[in-house]
């Protein structure tokens, strides 16, 4: 038995489902004439809205349990408990008056692949419901919140009407619902958030908030989104929105516009779901792997590694980490191996079961030890390479002394140069200040992956190189505790050789 973990609960403490319902109706002045609560639970949501006074409730609730729970605790004719799975119950067949719905509640916070993993079986059918595609469509993007799959089924079957929509969730969820309305052109009056305190509601780590929507049967619809504070609703701290169909954090501040397209291409790192055996660390001259066992293989495939959480410096040139690369393509056949690198074939091959085991699909009829995220870029001798995950970005320069190659984790992204100097140069444009404010209208530090090629893509060196000057690089080199280094020779070069790039790709 599963229990609470299967079902993603996090039941409502009875008091904040009050503390919403009296926002809704004292500031949002809303006077439903039916209440639906798709994932009830123990019923403390519906419990409250009795405030409305509304002509008909509708609890939705998959555990039996709770369904005795709430026909128990609140004996109200109105209030119609229905043991049924949401997934399979669409609510507005059930209201009779739909002059005014109120949709509310706090749907399950988890997601897909972590309810897979427990086997549970309250899950959407597996479709791929945002129309991703290629790569998208079968790695981690297409990992999803059942959350946010909850309340986009709500707005689909609402559409068109002028239904609200008030639900908790995580604030990460909150804004891909918000930029997938836009994207469907879905009709609504406005769409807000309101930042809680999840520590002291749920005693749980996360950014949360109520998700406030006023759907419409107008076409147009707000291009932003206000973000208040719960205990503050008078005035928004900020709005975050589109303008000319690109999205940012944060519409309130000004910042120089490096907007457009990244003239260098940025990479993802290796990724292998088997760091036991493909990860080694070097302890005096011996490497070790994450048995700690120690390793005896050629040296020709194995390269020096930097993961996400080794971007602190912004020069990085020595190491203590390595990782084995198998191909230079992605599904490259790997069988070379057992005739040039003895020592390392047999060594992967004692640990085979553990690379047979990976469960992402994109090793499914690959050959084996295979890996992703490789290809000739992953060779260039200079990289600047930045963390997917960190709040504040960091780039730094990588190369290695003995010329080798040095490789990225799959959670942190590269751009490839030649030569160092222009590596250099990169690297103090990307850090510094007005780049770096601009990089934060356009990010969301709460998210789990902060810096994502998407967000990378967006970077504009054309324009960044016209706005500006050596100072602003010296300032950078000065502010990162650099030995002076970069001139106006190589600030010119770096701006010449780009130029001549862009003209050359039509930029």
């Amino acid at each position: 038995m599963l229990g609470k973990r299967e079902y993603g609960d996090y039941q409502t403490p009875p008091e904040f489902a009050r503390r919403v319902c009296l926002y809704l109706k004292e500031v949002r002045k809303l006077t439903p004439s039916a209440v639906v609560e798709p994932t009830c639970g123990e019923g403390h949501f519906l419990q409250s809205s009795l405030m409305f006074d509304a002509e008909e409730y509708y609890g939705i609730e998959i555990n039996p349990e709770y369904c005795n729970i709430c026909k128990k605790t609140i004996p109200d004719a109105r209030v119609t408990v229905l043991n049924a799975d949401f997934f399979s119950c669409p609510s507005n067949t059930l209201i009779k008056n739909t002059s005014q719905v109120l949709i509310i509640g706090n749907p399950p916070w988890v997601t897909n692949s972590s309810m897979s993993n427990l086997d549970a079986q309250n899950l959407p059918q597996k479709t791929n419901f945002k129309g991703l595609r290629g790569i998208d469509a079968v790695t981690g993007a297409s990992n999803f919140d059942i959350c946010e799959y909850m309340i986009l089924k709500l707005i689909k079957e609402y559409k068109g009407s002028n239904a609200t929509i008030a639900m908790l969730c995580k604030t990460s969820v909150a804004r891909k619902v918000f930029q997938e309305m836009k994207r469907n052109k879905t009709p609504f009056k406005c769409c807000d958030i309101l930042e809680f305190n999840a520590t002291q509601v749920f005693h749980i780590n996360a950014s949360a908030c109520l998700l406030f929507i006023q759907l419409s049967s107008d076409k147009e619809s707000p291009s932003f989104c206000s973000m208040y504070d719960f205990d503050n609703p008078e005035k928004p701290k900020k709005r975050m929105g589109f303008i000319y169909g690109r999205f940012y954090s944060n519409l309130d501040i000004t910042v120089d516009d490096f907007e457009g397209q990244c003239c260098f291409e940025w990479r993802q790192g290796v990724k292998h779901d088997c760091s036991r055996i493909m990860e080694l660390t070097r302890e005096d001259t011996f490497l070790f792997n994450g048995n700690h066992e120690k390793v005896e293989i050629e040296n020709d495939i194995v390269f020096p590694l930097v993961k996400s959480s080794m971007f602190k410096k912004p020069v990085i040139h020595d190491f203590s980490k390595f990782v084995i690369v198998t191909q230079r393509t992605p599904r490259e056949e790997t069988r070379y191996l057992e005739t040039t690198l003895k020592k390392t074939w047999n060594y992967l091959n004692k640990n085979k079961e553990l690379f047979d085991s990976r469960k992402s699909s994109i090793y499914r009829g690959a050959p084996s030890f295979s890996m992703f995220g490789v290809g000739e870029y992953s060779y260039s001798r200079y990289k600047v390479g930045v963390s997917g995950l960190y709040k504040q970005p960091l780039f730094s320069v990588l190369y290695s002394n003995d010329e080798k190659p040095v490789m990225t984790d799959d959670t942190s992204y590269f751009i490839c140069f030649n030569d160092y100097d222009r590596a250099y140069t990169a690297m103090l444009l990307l850090n510094s200040e007005r780049v770096q404010n601009f990089i934060k209208s356009i990010v969301f530090p709460d998210a789990k992956r902060p810096y994502t090629k998407k967000i990378l893509d967006r970077i504009d060196f054309s324009k960044i190189i016209r706005r500006l000057s050596i100072n602003d690089l010296k300032k950078t080199e000065f502010n990162l505790g650099l030995t002076p280094y970069i001139t106006d020779y190589l600030y010119d070069s770096f701006q010449d050789s780009l130029r001549a790039e862009q003209l050359c790709l039509g930029f």
